[in-house]
């Protein structure tokens, strides 16, 4: 059986282009789906579309891009349907799972994403890298400047203050308060002498 599946994002409410091409198809109109929903929304009529799969169903869409948000969203659905014992078509880009010239195309798509991931991977890296070396902070931005974090272990040094209360102090967490004082060479497990004043008191 040819199940048509039509998608239209907020953005874009006109199905007419998709619902033609899929009754050229073949699709009857009471077997095609539609949904509206963005590319990052949940997609209820897709999801129940795979779970109502039965074997030898044709699952056919307009264009790639109506159906998955990326190549990996596409591997998936598609093993959903493949698992179904179905079968996928897309009129546009000429990709049919059915035949062996269909699951080489998918088969080379996937490959392709997988290698543009790995190079958005070793890209990010490098930059991360190269921004480490330029001195840039990477990640959440620190509480305190440099100056800010050695008077702080100044205090701690001076005894009177635990970290504890040196975390209370600054308003951060005690893990952050850690981090401070290793970064300015003190030992996590280092506890300085209390002054005389304050035992006193």
């Amino acid at each position: 059986m040819l199940i048509g599946y039509a998608r239209v994002s907020t953005t874009d409410q006109d199905t007419a282009l998709q619902l033609a091409a899929l009754r050229k198809a073949g699709v009857a109109p009471r077997r095609i789906r539609e949904e509206t929903a963005s590319g990052a929304g949940p997609r209820v009529v897709l999801e129940q579309l795979l779970r109502d799969l039965r074997p030898g169903d044709e699952v056919i869409v307009y264009k790639l891009d109506r159906l998955a948000r990326g190549v990996r969203d596409l591997l998936r659905i598609v093993d959903a349907i493949d698992e179904a014992g179905a079968s996928f078509r897309s009129i546009t880009e000429a990709i049919d799972t059915g035949k062996p010239a269909g699951k080489l195309a998918l088969a080379m798509l996937g490959a392709v994403g997988e290698f543009e991931r790995d190079l958005i991977k070793e890209r990010a890296a490098a930059g991360f890298a190269a921004a480490r070396a330029r001195g840039v902070h990477i990640g959440k931005p620190r509480l305190f400047n440099e100056r800010g974090e050695k008077q702080i272990a100044s205090l701690f040094l001076s005894g009177r203050y635990t970290r504890s209360e040196l975390a209370r102090m600054h308003k951060c967490s005690i893990s952050t308060m850690r981090r401070i004082l290793e970064r300015n060479g003190i030992d996590p497990g280092y506890m300085p002498p209390m002054p005389d004043d304050r035992d006193a008191a």
